[in-house]
C-alpha cells in the first residue's frame, strides 16, 4: 500500500509538472502565433514598400527618360539656335522683316527653355524628397529587422530550453514507466499469490459449507422427527405463527393518528374556506350579481361550489372514526384497519367533485380574460392559474389512487405484499410534497393576479376583501399541505415498517391471526390476574414467554436452526461422554475386580495359615468361608434394608450396592467423572469455537484478498491507461516540438532570403540614385554652361 501511495504521489507530481509544461507550451504557442501574425503584417508592409519602391523606380525611369528627351531637345534647340544665328549673320544685309522673325523665334525658344528649366528644378526637388523618404523607410526597416532578429534569437533560446526540459521530462517519464512496469509485475505476482490463497480459502470454505449443510440436514431431520407441534402443512392455523401483541406499536399508531387528525381538520377548514370564497368571487367578478345577472356557466359553477361541504366534511368524519378505531387493545395494520376504506371512499368522492368543477373553473378564468378591462399581464396570470388548477386536480387523483391501494388489504386479503406497500407509502409521500408545491405555486400566481387586479379602475372594495380572504385561505392551505407532507416524510419509516408479522414468515398479518393474537392477549391478561390472585408455584410468565419465543424461533427461523444444530452437537457430545463414561466405568470395574481378587487371595492365605490343614481342605474351607461370608453379608444387607440399587446421574447409569465403606468412594468417583467430562466438553466447545472463528477469519480474509485483488487489477488498468496517455502526450509534444522547430527554421530562412533580396534591391536603388544624381549634375552643369 505504501508503494501504491508513493506511486500515486509521484504520478500526481508528474501530472502537475505536465500541466505546467502544457500551460507554458500554450503560452509559447500563443507567442509563436502572435509572432507569425507580426511577421505576416511585416511581410504585407514589405510588399507595400516594394510596390511603392517599384512605383518610384518607374517614376524615376520615366523622369530619366523625360530628362533625356528634354536634353536631346535642348541640344536640338541649341543646334537650331546656332544655325539660326549663323543664318542671321549671313542675312544682315536683308531687310528688317527677317530680323524681326528671328527675334520672335528666339523669344519662343527662350520661353520654352525657361519652362524646361523650371520643370527640371521641380523634378530635382521631387527626386530629393523621394530619396529622403527612401532613406527613412530603409532605416525603419533596418530597425525592424534588428528587432525581429533579436526576437528570433530569444525564441530560439526559449525553444532550446524547452527542448532540453522536454528531453529531461521524457527521460524521467521513461524511468517512471520502467519503475511502474516493475511494480506492475510485482503486483501481478502478488495477485497470483492472492488468487492461489483465495482458491485455497474457497476450497476450505466449500468444505466448511458442506459440513455445515450436512449438520443442518441432520438437525432438520431431528427437528422434523422430534418436534411434532410444528404444523408446517397448515401454517395459517399454527399457533406458533401468531405474533405477540405490540403495545408500543399501538401507542405510536395512536399518536400518529392523532397528529394526522389535527392536520386533516386544518386541511378540511382550509378547503372549505377556499371553495366558499371562490363562490363569493364568482358572484362578484367579472360581473356583480347584485347589479346584473352573471353568466349561466358561473351560475352552475356557483351551485357546485355551494355543495362543497357535502364532499369536504365527510373527510374529517371518516378520519375521526379511523382515529377512534385505533386503541391500545386493537391491532393496527392495513389488513385490520377497516375504517380506512370509508376515508378512501370519501376522498374519492371529493376528487370526483374537483374533477366535476375543473372545466367550470377553467371557463370562469377564460371569461375573466374576455372582460373588456383585462390586460395582457392579467390574461397571462389567468393562464398560469389554469395550469396550476389542472396540476392540483391531477395530484389529488394520484393521492386518491394511492389511498385506495392502501385501503385494499382491509377488504381483500393478500391483495398487496409488504414490498409493494412500502413503495406505495413512498410514492404517497412524494405525491404529498408535489401537492404542497402545486398549491404553493397556485397561491403565488393568485397573489400576483390580485396585485394586478388592484390596479384596475373598476375594482370594488368588496372584490378586494374577497380576494384577500381567498389569498389567506390559500396561504393556510399551503402551510397545511406542507405540514402534512413533512409529517408523512418524518413518519415514513413507521408506515413502511411491519409492526406485526407471523414469526418465521414475511407475509402480512391476516384478520384471523389478529383475532388469535387478541385472544392470546386476553388469555395472558386473565392468567396474570389469576396468578396475582392465587399465586401458584409455576413458571414465571416472563420466563414462559421467553421459553415459548425461543421454541418458536427455533422451529421457524434460522437462529432456531442453528440452536437445534448446537443441541444436536451437544447430544452427540453427551453420547460421547456416556461412551467414555462406560469405558471408564469398565476400567474402574476391572480395577475393583483385581482388588477383590487380591483381597480374596489374601483372605485365603490367611485362612490357610489359620487352619494349617491340607491344601484341598484349605481350598474347600476357603470356598465355604467365602460363601458363608457372602451369605452373611447379604443377610446383613437384607436385615439393614440395603439391597443392590440402580443409580442414574448426568453421566449415565450404575448398579451399586450401598455399603457404608463404599459410599464415599462412589461420590468421589461420580465427582471425578463429572469433572472429567465437563473438562472434556469445555475442550470440545473451545475447539469448535476456534474452528468457527478460523472459518470466519478465513472467509473474511478471502473476501479482503478478493477486494485487494480487484483493487490491484483496477489500479493496474488505470496505471496502464495513464502510461499510455503519458506516452501519447510525449509523442504529441515531440511532434509539436518538431513542427515548431520546422516553422521557426522556415521563418528564419524566409527572413534571411527576404533580407538578401531587400539588400540587393537597396543596392540597385542606390546605384540608380547615384546614376541619376550624376546625370542631373551633368545636366545642371550643361545648363549653366549654356
Amino acid at each position: 500500500m505504501a508503494n501504491v501511495t508513493d506511486l500515486q504521489t509521484k504520478y500526481s507530481k508528474l501530472a502537475q509538472e505536465y500541466s505546467k509544461l502544457r500551460a507554458q507550451n500554450q503560452v509559447l504557442k500563443k507567442g509563436v502565433v502572435d509572432e507569425q501574425a507580426n511577421s505576416a503584417s511585416l511581410k504585407e508592409q514589405l510588399k507595400q514598400r516594394d510596390q511603392s519602391l517599384r512605383k518610384q523606380e518607374q517614376e524615376m525611369d520615366s523622369l530619366s527618360f523625360r530628362n533625356q528627351q528634354l536634353a536631346k531637345r535642348v541640344e536640338l534647340l541649341q543646334e537650331e539656335l546656332a544655325a539660326s544665328e549663323a543664318k542671321g549673320k549671313k542675312g544682315k544685309s536683308k531687310g528688317d522683316s527677317p530680323s524681326q522673325h528671328g527675334l520672335q523665334t528666339q523669344s519662343v525658344f527662350d520661353e520654352d527653355l525657361q519652362k524646361k528649366i523650371e520643370e527640371n528644378e521641380r523634378l530635382h526637388i521631387q527626386f530629393y524628397e523621394a530619396d529622403e523618404r527612401h532613406k527613412k523607410t530603409e532605416a525603419e526597416l533596418r530597425e525592424r529587422l534588428e528587432k525581429l532578429e533579436k526576437d528570433a534569437e530569444q525564441h530560439q533560446g526559449v525553444m532550446d530550453g524547452l527542448t532540453t526540459k522536454y528531453a529531461e521530462t521524457i527521460e524521467r517519464l521513461q524511468s517512471d514507466k520502467a519503475r511502474l512496469e516493475v511494480k506492475a509485475q510485482t503486483l501481478e505476482r502478488e495477485a497470483k499469490e492472492c488468487r492461489m490463497r483465495t482458491e485455497d480459502c474457497q476450497q476450505q470454505l466449500r468444505r466448511c459449507q458442506s459440513e455445515l449443510n450436512r449438520q443442518v440436514k441432520q438437525s432438520s431431520s431431528v427437528i422434523q422427527e422430534k418436534v411434532p407441534f410444528n404444523d408446517t402443512k397448515f401454517s395459517d392455523y399454527n399457533s406458533l405463527n401468531v405474533p405477540s401483541h405490540n403495545r408500543r406499536h399501538q401507542l405510536k399508531a395512536r399518536d400518529v393518528a392523532g397528529q394526522a387528525m389535527s392536520f386533516i381538520q386544518d386541511l378540511v377548514a382550509a378547503l372549505l374556506n377556499v371553495h366558499s370564497y371562490t363562490e363569493q368571487r364568482v358572484h362578484i367578478y367579472p360581473l356583480d350579481s347584485s347589479i346584473e345577472t352573471i353568466s349561466p356557466l358561473n351560475q352552475k359553477f356557483s351551485q357546485y361550489l355551494h355543495e362543497n361541504a357535502a364532499y369536504v366534511r365527510p373527510l374529517e368524519d371518516s378520519f375521526l372514526q379511523l382515529y377512534q378505531s385505533i386503541t391500545e387493545d386493537t391491532v393496527t395494520v392495513l389488513e385490520t384497519v377497516v375504517k380506512l376504506k370509508n376515508f378512501a371512499d370519501n376522498f374519492s368522492s371529493y376528487t370526483h367533485f374537483l374533477q366535476k368543477i375543473l372545466p367550470y373553473q377553467l371557463k370562469s378564468l377564460e371569461e375573466e380574460c374576455e372582460a373588456p378591462l383585462c390586460t395582457a399581464a392579467l390574461s397571462a396570470k389567468n393562464q398560469e392559474l389554469q395550469s396550476d388548477i389542472k396540476r392540483v386536480t391531477s395530484v389529488f387523483e394520484k393521492l386518491q389512487n394511492y389511498i385506495n391501494l392502501l385501503a385494499l388489504p382491509s377488504v381483500q386479503q393478500d391483495a398487496m405484499p409488504q414490498s409493494n406497500t412500502s413503495a406505495v407509502f413512498t410514492q404517497l409521500a412524494a405525491c404529498l410534497h408535489s401537492l404542497h408545491d402545486a398549491i404553493k405555486e397556485m397561491s403565488k400566481h393568485y397573489n400576483q393576479k390580485a396585485v394586478i387586479e388592484r390596479e384596475l379602475p373598476t375594482v370594488t372594495q368588496k372584490l378586494c376583501t374577497t380576494t384577500e380572504c381567498l389569498l389567506g385561505s390559500l396561504g393556510s392551505l399551503t402551510s397545511c399541505t406542507g405540514k402534512i407532507a413533512t409529517f408523512f416524510s418524518n413518519n415514513l419509516d413507521f408506515f413502511t415498517s411491519s409492526g406485526y408479522s407471523p414469526r418465521g414468515s414475511t407475509a402480512a398479518l391476516n384478520p384471523v391471526q389478529a383475532e388469535s393474537m387478541l385472544a392470546n392477549k386476553k388469555k395472558a391478561t386473565a392468567y396474570i390476574q389469576a396468578v396475582k390472585k392465587a399465586k401458584p408455584q409455576s413458571v414465571p410468565y416472563r420466563e414462559a414467554l421467553s421459553n415459548r419465543r425461543i421454541l418458536t424461533s427455533s422451529t421457524e427461523s434460522r437462529e432456531g436452526l442453528t440452536q437445534q444444530v448446537q443441541q444436536s452437537q451437544e447430544k452427540i457430545a453427551r453420547l460421547e461422554q456416556e461412551k467414555e463414561h462406560w469405558l471408564l466405568e469398565a476400567q474402574l470395574g476391572k480395577v475393583r475386580l483385581e482388588k477383590e481378587n487380591q483381597r480374596i487371595v489374601e483372605l485365603e492365605a490367611q485362612l490357610a495359615a489359620a487352619l494349617g490343614g491340607s491344601p484341598n481342605s484349605q481350598t474347600a474351607a476357603a470356598g465355604a468361608f467365602t460363601r458363608g461370608h457372602e451369605e452373611e453379608a447379604a443377610a446383613e444387607l437384607k436385615a439393614a434394608g440395603k439391597e443392590p440399587t440402580l443409580c442414574t446421574s448426568l453421566v449415565g447409569m450404575l448398579c451399586t450396592t450401598p455399603t457404608d465403606e463404599h459410599v464415599g468412594d462412589e461420590e468421589s468417583r461420580e465427582q471425578l467423572i463429572k469433572s472429567h467430562y465437563m473438562a472434556r466438553v469445555g475442550e470440545l466447545t473451545t475447539q469448535l469455537q476456534i474452528s468457527d472463528s478460523k472459518a470466519v477469519h478465513f472467509h473474511s480474509e478471502c473476501r479482503a484478498l478478493a477486494k485487494r485483488l480487484a483493487i490491484a487489477e483496477k489500479s493496474r488498468e488505470t496505471f496502464s491507461e495513464e502510461v499510455k496517455l503519458a506516452n501519447q502526450n510525449i509523442t504529441r509534444l515531440q511532434d509539436e516540438l518538431a513542427t515548431t522547430k520546422r516553422s521557426y527554421e522556415d521563418q528564419l530562412s524566409m527572413m534571411s532570403d527576404h533580407l538578401c533580396s531587400m539588400n540587393e534591391t537597396l543596392s540597385k536603388q542606390r546605384e540608380e540614385i547615384d546614376t541619376l544624381k550624376m546625370g542631373s549634375k551633368g545636366n545642371t552643369k550643361k545648363n549653366k554652361g549654356r
